[in-house]
Order: structure tokens, then C-alpha cells, then sequence
């Protein structure tokens, strides 16, 4: 996901104690070994989650799984903390990283990106009960917005839309029923992760503002210059994409359709 003042990506990995001298398994290694290692956030549902069973589920797994099937390898999965996508790159820990992993420039420096594999809008998500068709038109007295403790966006609405209150919880889904049960009119921050904790509240008419206030572009991350591997996984995105099958899974995984989808493009 974003992160509001992101650290420097060099200094991240520095400090975690990582080397930057590890040489990633190519494409070609991963075919023969039969194994491509996926680093997924283990603490994101519904990217990735344990399950009942124990076992992980997910729309990160689901993606996951549908790249190892294109490939014909088996999958090991790596639990990768959000600081630790990068780094587990860099120093050949993972072949390749999901979990919400934002394009930006920092993080360019140190890792290649494929493709765009989903996206996150900055958007506001409310009820019926409450007037307005622009998150402008929120950031006004006696608006209160939920949001989480530790969000890049709390950071965001205090520069951004000051005239409001803040009520924090501590998950996606207490912040959801912030705004159900009235204790807040609105959530901003990436709704897409929050559409699915709605449905437990079915008498609520929920609704999306149209106009988002910002789309970001999460892909997945591939070390630097292994050239072989992120061109084919262009390839199964784009297979993937045309099929209907990515949106498919967002909504199986997130209860609601992706906001803004991605239009595949075979020249990438």
C-alpha cells in the first residue's frame, strides 16, 4: 500500500541489514528448481490471510497460485511484512513480491515492476445519510471521517481536509462500523480494502463518491534486472487481465468490484 513519507529505499534496506550484492534466481533457475517463491504481507486480508484450516487464502494466493499454474512450478510462500518487500527482493529472499506493492520512484531505484496488477483509489466512502458528491465537499465542521491508527492517510486528512473530526479504530473492520452504526459519516483511504466489511451491515446504503481523489498503481515487484521473469509475468497479467480473471478474484476476495480497473495492454 502507500505510505506517507516513505523511507528512503536504501537506508530502509541498510538498516534491516541486508545485502545488496545477492544475484536473484532468473527465470530459467526457477523453471528448473520447480518452485517460485511469493512473498505475500501475511498480516492483509483480504490479500492474503490464514484460514480456518490454516491454510493461506487470499487474492494475493488466488494471483499467486494462477501464476505458478501459467508457469507450471509449484508455489512457496513467504510471509513478507510490509517493510520487508524490498529488502527480501534485493537479497534474493523471493522471487517476487504481492501485497499491495505501490509503483513509486524510491522503490524504482532498487526493484522492477511489472505491469500493474490491480489499484488502490484514495476515495470516500459514506451512506445515503450524507450529503455530497466530492470529498471537498467533506472537509467541513461537524464531518466526522473514521479512519486506523498508524494510517498514511491520518497523516493525509489532517493536511488536507483540516475542518473535520477523526474517530480511529484499530482494523479495517471496527472502522467500517464507525460509519455504520453513525458514530462517523465517512471513511478516506483506500476503499477498496474496506467494500467487503460492509456487507455486514445490510441496511446501511452505503455509497462511493464518484470522483476519486487519487488512483495508485500497485504491481508486482521482480528483482532489478531480471529481465526474462518479468517479461512473461507481463505476459500472464496481460492473459490474465484480458480473461477477466484478476476482477474476478477482486471480487470474490473484496465483495465489490475493483473502482478503478486496469485496461490490458499486450505492448505494455
Amino acid at each position: 500500500m502507500k505510505r506517507r513519507n516513505l523511507l528512503a529505499a536504501g537506508a530502509l534496506i541498510a538498516s534491516l541489514g541486508f545485502s545488496l550484492s545477492a544475484q536473484a534466481k532468473s527465470l530459467e533457475d526457477i523453471l528448473s528448481d520447480g518452485t517460485i517463491r511469493i512473498g505475500i504481507n501475511p498480516n492483509f486480508p483480504n490479500m492474503s490471510t490464514r484460514n480456518d484450516a490454516g491454510e493461506w487464502a487470499g487474492f494475493d494466493i488466488e494471483v499467486g497460485n494462477a501464476i505458478a499454474e501459467a508457469l507450471g512450478v509449484q508455489v512457496e510462500w513467504v510471509p513478507t511484512e510490509t517493510a520487508q518487500r524490498v529488502p527480501f527482493l534485493v537479497s534474493d529472499r523471493i522471487d517476487i513480491s504481492l501485497g499491495a506493492l505501490t509503483r513509486n520512484a524510491e522503490r524504482a531505484k532498487l526493484i522492477d515492476y511489472t505491469v500493474p496488477l490491480h489499484t488502490e483509489v484514495l476515495a470516500v466512502l459514506t451512506t445515503d445519510k450524507i450529503k455530497g458528491d466530492s470529498w471537498q465537499e467533506f472537509n467541513v465542521e461537524g464531518v466526522t471521517l473514521a479512519n486506523m491508527r498508524g494510517n498514511w492517510t491520518v497523516d493525509w486528512i489532517a493536511e488536507n481536509m483540516p475542518n473535520v473530526e477523526l474517530e480511529l479504530a484499530d482494523n479495517i473492520a471496527d472502522t467500517v462500523r464507525l460509519v455504520a452504526q453513525g458514530r462517523a459519516d465517512a471513511i478516506v483511504e483506500n476503499v477498496d480494502f474496506f467494500m467487503g466489511f460492509t456487507k455486514n451491515y445490510p441496511d446501511v446504503n452505503w455509497r462511493v463518491i464518484s470522483e476519486p481523489i487519487d488512483v495508485a498503481y500497485c504491481g508486482i515487484g521482480v528483482a532489478q534486472g531480471n529481465d526474462n521473469l518479468t517479461e512473461v509475468l507481463n505476459v500472464i497479467l496481460y492473459n490474465l487481465h484480458s480473461s477477466g480473471k484478476i476482477n474476478e478474484l477482486w471480487e470474490a476476495n473484496y465483495g465489490a468490484p475493483m473502482l478503478v480497473k486496469i485496461e490490458p495492454n499486450p505492448y505494455f
